[in-house]
């Protein structure tokens, strides 16, 4: 049988940094796994109006947040199907047969339903769409027939709910709906990221959180990145001020180790590398290996980390004025895939200004005038190797970032 995923959000609010380091992560990692057949990604706006029902715009709103958070954090349309609940009407539909299937004692023996009413203060007077909400879940579940289904610890009652549905409505109609499975990481701890108030799991219920948005503000992404793989996902994860602050320092040795390489190359002797530095450049191979035993030791992103630091160690004692321009170069490349691999942005790419870029394209009219259409070439890969795109039209030439 092929192995579907099925997950997601509701769209209650931009998601923020506990998202991510309980299950965003985890998400991408299954998206780019290549175990899993199909990759379901809902956003769950039918099941935020259980208790959003007298704010609809706010459900409405966050849905395009919501989806843009998802591929700002690496899921990808097209490896992953991102879909709107409530525009699949068939799933109210099956939420309505399964509801036959459930009682309303078993409802209120569900943990989690029970802590979720709590949390929220319903007590009785808790919308019966929202009490319901676990047979909607089984729903969606059932209908893209997915066997694997990433949760928290704490979401193991709704799936527990749903393998309940399925057996009794297969024990009637026969093997019509397929049996799935919860997957939780094996340290639970890291399902949770503490809140800013220092309570257990950051939360918008509680509203103890920062988003990625808010974050993105006072640090660059990047830096966020840096910091959340700093820590293996199956471990606990902290967040915090001062650990960002130390994130951003470590990310920027790396990225100063890159900017003196290309100071250096700009100045090196163009030849090639010794056979002094081949023996030299060899040691290299040991901080690749670290690197791949990392990786393949379950996405152990942490000591990978360690591994490029190990790398730019090396780079810091071994590069000088006096190597060759190849041997600082494969210095160079190799710092630049292995941050790659992680996602990491270590290479600064030269801004050109907009008044150097008007200059250019005024000289390439020149050439092009004067039919010197080599220079006029030349120009123009220029400014594309710096991201600036041309386009040639009869009102003249525009330009743009790419």
């Amino acid at each position: 049988m092929d192995k579907i995923i099925l997950t997601g959000d509701r769209p209650t609010g931009r998601l923020h940094v506990g998202h991510y380091a309980g299950s965003l992560r985890r998400r991408v990692e299954l998206q780019n796994s290549g175990e899993y057949k199909k990759t379901f990604i809902m956003i769950a706006d039918a099941q935020a109006l259980t208790d959003n029902i007298e704010n609809p715009e706010k459900v409405r709103q966050n849905i395009i947040e919501v989806a843009l958070d998802y591929m700002s954090c690496g899921l990808d349309p097209s490896k992953a199907t991102i879909f709107i609940q409530s525009q699949i009407s068939e799933l109210c539909e099956l939420t309505f047969y399964y509801m036959d299937l459930v009682t309303v004692a078993r409802l209120q023996r569900n943990p989690t339903v029970k802590s979720e009413i709590q949390m929220r203060n319903f007590e009785a007077s808790i919308p019966v769409g929202f009490f319901t909400y676990p047979i909607s879940q089984a729903s969606d579940i059932t209908a893209f027939k997915a066997t694997t289904v990433p949760v928290g610890g704490d979401q193991l009652p709704m799936i527990e709910q749903t393998r309940e549905i399925v057996h009794k409505f297969n024990s009637v109609y026969g093997e019509a709906l397929v049996m799935p499975k919860a997957l939780i990481p094996e340290n639970e701890s890291c399902c949770r990221l503490p809140g800013t108030d220092g309570k257990a799991k950051m939360s918008k219920s509680l509203g103890n959180f920062r988003t990625v948005r808010e974050i993105s503000e006072q640090y660059d992404l990047q830096v966020l990145r840096f910091f959340m793989l700093s820590a293996h996902y199956r471990s606990p994860l902290n967040f915090s001020a001062e650990l960002m602050e130390a994130a951003k320092s470590s990310l920027e040795r790396i990225v100063n180790a890159v900017d003196n390489l290309n100071f250096l190359i700009k100045n090196a002797k163009d030849e090639p590398m010794t056979a002094e530095e081949a023996e030299l450049f060899a040691q290299t191979d040991s901080f690749v290996k670290a690197f791949e035993d990392a990786m393949d030791d379950d996405f152990n992103t942490a000591d990978a980390v360690a591994a490029i630091f190990e790398l730019v160690r090396y780079s810091n004692t071994n590069a000088d004025a006096k190597k060759t321009k190849e041997y600082l170069g494969k210095i160079k490349d190799l710092i630049v895939k292995l941050a790659d691999v992680l996602g990491l942005i270590v290479e600064k790419k030269e801004e050109i200004l907009a008044e150097d870029i008007e200059k250019l394209i005024e000289e390439r009219q020149a050439a092009r005038k004067a039919k010197d259409f080599a220079r006029a070439d030349a120009i123009r890969d220029e400014l594309l190797e710096k991201g600036i795109i041309l386009k040639d039209t009869r009102e003249g030439v525009q330009w743009k970032r790419a």
